[in-house]
């Protein structure tokens, strides 16, 4: 930094700027329109913590472990929704797969019935209801 010594004219490249930037910090009482974009922002940032008081810094301290828990918390629900989701479709899924099921057994019987086979047979082999059976047309 010491044999650095560019003046604003001659900053041509980021390298430069950035250089420039970390020499003259402590001299800037605004951000220089050059310096500006989002590579520098980190930059001023830490050099606008780094001017806060022990209690500035404490209150800014507190504020983002509160910005920070919030998120978490919201991450976590958004988590948790999305997962009860995911089980809930599983269960209207599986819900389904049953139904599906069950007339298609009801379908089978329907056709075994319709030629004629004994009722205590289909009731066996569908593992239907003979109640059930004798309902279906």
């Amino acid at each position: 930094m010491i044999n650095f010594f560019k003046g604003l004219e001659q900053l041509e490249t980021d390298i430069d700027r950035w250089l420039y930037a970390l020499k003259h910090l402590t001299e800037f009482r605004t951000r220089p329109a050059y310096l500006s974009g989002p590579e520098f922002d980190q930059l001023f940032n830490l050099a606008q913590y780094a001017n806060l008081t022990k209690k500035e810094k404490a209150m800014y301290d507190a504020s983002l472990k509160y910005k920070w828990d919030n998120k978490n918390v919201r991450d976590y629900e958004v988590s948790k929704g999305r997962e009860e989701g995911r089980e809930q479709g599983r269960a209207e899924g599986r819900e389904e797969e049953r139904s599906k099921a069950l007339e298609d057994k009801r379908e089978i019987a329907l056709e075994l019935k319709k030629t004629g086979l004994d009722l205590d047979f289909i009731a066996k082999t569908t593992k239907l209801s003979l109640e059930e059976i004798q309902g279906l047309n």
